[in-house]
């Protein structure tokens, strides 16, 4: 277990690891078994000022374009506070918490005071998350909030995404249209930008890293998004490679929808669950 500089590693054993870069929080590795299970891009830039493209990106307070701030907020350009180093526990798993507190940047695009905590769980085959967010301000305040999960696959044209089925969509390929999910299980084949409302609490990605299958399972996080830029956005992007985008999919948990309205003094906590099956 290390936590100095940028980077804070959080070591099982069995080379089982997590790595969070303090820069946004955003997990840039989490190894089961010495595999990999996240896609991070080669081209992804670590200069502590823009986001890191690839691993798990916290979006807060905000989704997508903000006409006031920085597009999905500025949680994942903030450099978040060491609350608690990686401990161990008496069940072998560690543990660790980052926390970001409103501050001069956030209150110049945002003015409202805030305390996000961040606490991660390493298991055997399992990374807990849980989001903790209280108003520490005067006055209510209106939040989305969303774990941009990048998931590293041999070849997403062979991913199947369950949990789906039944759920309105907002289809931002499509300006914006609604939808509904008629497939068991959703692929991926093409440029897809999805917000799904209202999904059920757990989601099965087949044909992960191994060819294993991943289980979502969340909490108090309502809505899925599901993205992948496919070859023609992909070379659109500076710290993205043209060739990268078979190897992910992104199956992001939020509450983007429907805003959080947090009056002062009240907690709100959400939770997202990993596990290679």
């Amino acid at each position: 277990m290390s936590s100095g500089g940028n980077v804070v590693v959080l070591d099982r054993g069995n080379n089982t690891t997590l790595t969070i870069h303090v820069h946004g929080a955003t997990i840039v590795s989490w190894r089961v078994n010495n595999q990999e299970q996240l896609f991070v891009s080669k081209q992804a830039v670590f200069d502590n000022k823009k986001p890191i493209r690839g691993g798990i990106p916290i979006v807060f307070p905000h989704f997508g374009s903000w006409s006031v701030g920085p597009q999905h907020g500025f949680a994942r350009i903030s450099r978040f506070h060491l609350e608690k180093p990686p401990t161990r526990l008496e069940t072998g798993d560690v543990e660790v918490i980052l926390s970001l507190c409103d501050n001069e940047n956030t209150r110049s695009v945002w003015n409202h005071g805030f305390k996000l905590a961040y606490r991660l769980l390493l298991r055997e085959k399992e990374l807990h998350m849980k989001l903790s967010v209280v108003n520490t301000g005067m006055t209510d305040f209106a939040f989305n909030i969303l774990l941009h999960t990048y998931f590293k696959v041999p070849d997403v044209n062979r991913c199947f995404i369950t949990g789906l089925q039944g759920c309105m969509f907002i289809d931002k390929t499509r300006d914006g249209a609604l939808y509904q999910e008629t497939r068991e299980a959703v692929s991926v084949a093409e440029y897809i930008d999805r917000i799904y409302q209202n999904t059920p609490d757990e989601h099965v990605i087949n044909n992960v890293v191994g060819c294993r299958k991943m289980r979502i399972h969340k909490f108090n996080l309502p809505d899925t998004v599901v993205w992948n830029p496919w070859i023609d956005r992909a070379r659109e992007m500076i710290d993205f490679g043209d060739d990268e985008y078979p190897n992910m999919v992104c199956v992001e948990s939020g509450r983007v929808n429907t805003p959080v309205l947090l009056p002062p003094g009240v907690l709100y906590e959400a939770t997202q669950v990993l596990q290679v099956m």
